[in-house]
């Protein structure tokens, strides 16, 4: 017996995308930690542009933060296989942090091929773990992907691990997503599944009681709790771009800073410090909707598809409005793909993300960028001399930016400049994740920005970190934790 095999461990599954499975997988790191024990977070595959750095490569950032969640630091095992869409068919494998290769939907047999490395990551991740707590993707009642499922029950089965199924009551629907879950699943499948909770209630939790029954009967499963609304959620990093709707509430006085939301959109939370900040209006755009011409800053964001997302910029009319937002004097921030973006040219020769090919940016940075197969996926100490502070950000981008606004490097980076900037100031790229989370840098530069002194806002990692305390405290309060552990417990 192999020693993973006396590791307690449990599976969180959904009935859906969106249930909330990573915070839940976070509250109970953090709670576990917290009671003295070694835990670690999982997920087999994860499918999303939302990645994070480590040490070894890249993961999903939904991992890194259940890995700060249990005081741990984050690790390519964590998180295996993570599946980066380029377009609607199609995604990038990162398999155990590294580029491995593309995806198409036609080839999604294929991820079966990756049990062997998914389940050597997770005997590695047991090695000296008191329990290890794993997130499943989407639903596992999907019974056309279930062949060579590896997100779902597929591992549990391979691994020999317990599952709960959660369900998100806010959508409507939860007794029927959880019922008509078991009905789907083959018996196997269904023993493997020990118990349901419910996420997301609003108002008196006892009117939900009958309805609990009613699923215990249908299903057999226990009852594991109903865990309310938790509206700090909103202070911790989105799961997925279905979050984006919820930016920084208008206040009288406040900056504006708009952000286009593009189909390619990715690490997208770099702009959650900005939300903690009384002093700024975060309005992300949709498609159909100009830019606001009140807007004192425009992000570009990060693009897992820069080319593509070029593309649909021009096409929703967003390059007009950026450039009459730059004529009245607003400023302008590319963030990685955002950054390429701005620049006089995106060449992408080798069709590393999409279609070989080139288009002219927006040129607003005197630079050009050539996608490069060579990925650079990086932790650095970053230093703005500008404003002579100082913090930690990360790199993860294909490609080389160069060119004569590079000599006006806004940052510096382990010894050397990184970024460009306009001659006026007014139009910064960077190729950093994770820059603004440093409050005095953060603070200095929207400070300058708006040409005055702003409110304080909260300390952002102290406000992640309070967050992850009050969410476990949250799901003490309304879980059977005992229950949950024991099933943990229970794998053999």
């Amino acid at each position: 017996m192999h020693p993973s095999h006396r590791i307690p461990a449990l599976m969180l599954l959904g009935t859906g995308s969106n249930v909330g499975k990573s915070l839940l997988v976070a509250g109970l790191c953090r709670l576990f930690a917290d009671r003295g024990l070694k835990v670690r977070p999982f997920k087999p595959q994860n499918m999303s542009n939302n990645a994070a750095a480590t040490a070894q490569g890249e993961i999903g950032r939904a991992q890194a933060l259940q890995a700060r969640a249990a005081r741990i630091a984050p690790d390519v095992d964590m998180n295996p296989v993570l599946l980066k869409p380029e377009s609607d068919r199609g995604s990038q494998i990162i398999l155990q942090g590294r580029v491995a290769g593309h995806l198409s939907s036609g080839d999604f047999s294929r991820r079966g091929d990756f049990l062997p490395k998914v389940l050597e990551s997770f005997e590695r991740l047991s090695d000296g773990a008191d329990l290890i707590l794993v997130e499943g993707a989407g639903s596992p009642a999907e019974t056309n992907l279930r062949a060579r499922d590896i997100a779902n029950l597929g591992f549990a089965r391979a691994a020999g691990v317990p599952a709960i199924l959660v369900g998100d009551i806010d959508r409507g629907g939860v007794i029927a997503s959880l019922v008509g879950s078991h009905a789907v699943l083959d018996a196997e499948d269904r023993a493997m599944i020990r118990g349901f909770a419910i996420n997301r209630f609003r108002g008196d939790v006892g009117l939900f009681t009958p309805a609990l029954d009613t699923i215990t009967r249908a299903t057999g499963w226990p009852s594991l709790g109903v865990v309310p609304w938790f509206a700090d959620a909103a202070r911790l990093p989105a799961e997925d771009g279905l979050d984006l709707i919820r930016g920084a509430p208008a206040r009288d006085g406040a900056l504006k800073i708009a952000v286009p939301v593009l189909p390619g959109i990715a690490n997208f939370d770099d702009l959650d410090p900005l939300k903690l900040e009384p002093g700024v209006e975060l309005v992300f755009i949709g498609p159909g909707t100009p830019l606001p011409g009140d807007a004192a800053l425009v992000i570009l964001p990060g693009s897992k598809t820069t080319l593509r997302d070029l593309a649909r910029l021009r096409e929703e009319g967003w390059d007009i409005d950026i450039l009459a937002h730059r004529r009245r004097g607003g400023h302008v921030l590319g963030l990685c793909g955002g950054y390429q973006m701005l620049g006089k040219t995106v060449r992408d020769p080798l069709g590393l993300e999409g279609p070989a090919g080139a288009a002219p940016g927006l040129g607003l940075l005197d630079i050009e960028t050539e996608l490069t197969p060579d990925k650079t996926v990086r932790e650095v100490a970053v230093a703005h001399p500008e404003s002579g502070t100082a913090g930690r950000a990360y790199e993860i981008h294909l490609g080389v930016s160069d060119g004569p606004d590079r000599a006006r490097a806004p940052f510096r980076v382990d010894g050397r400049s990184e970024g460009a900037r306009s001659a006026d100031g007014r139009v910064v790229g960077t190729y950093l994740h994770g820059v603004l989370t440093s409050d005095p840098l953060r603070r200095a530069w929207l400070e300058n920005l708006a040409g005055k002194p702003l409110a304080e806002g909260e300390a952002y990692e102290p406000a992640v970190e309070a967050a992850l305390d009050r969410l476990a405290g949250h799901l003490e309060r309304h879980l059977d934790i005992d229950a949950i552990l024991a099933l943990a417990r229970s794998r053999s």
